[in-house]
């Protein structure tokens, strides 16, 4: 068998349960799953996966914030079936 080298990180409890329990059902721990990234990443020459934040644009922040008051105050309008609204959208 090769050498191997500790590597220790820290992660909160809850996390690693969940990861735990993730990787369980692909017959690995959680180290075998680091060494899997590890060497995705090598291959890949950097994360083997896309960094970023999805952010809305102004618009959809706007119709998000509208839709979260109208659930608030109850003002929103409501249809009995897909129909109707469209209906209403065509009108």
């Amino acid at each position: 068998m090769a050498k191997t080298s500790n590597l220790n990180i820290r992660i909160d409890p809850k996390t690693k349960e969940q990861a735990e329990q993730l990787f369980s059902n692909f017959g690995m721990n959680v180290s075998d799953a680091v060494n899997i990234f590890l060497h995705q990443s090598l291959i890949y020459g950097g994360l083997p996966f896309q960094v970023k934040v999805d952010k809305p644009n102004v618009e959809t922040l706007k119709a998000m914030q509208e839709v979260d008051e109208m659930i608030k105050t109850g003002t929103g309008k409501k249809y009995n079936s897909v129909d109707e609204l469209f209906k209403e959208l065509d009108s």
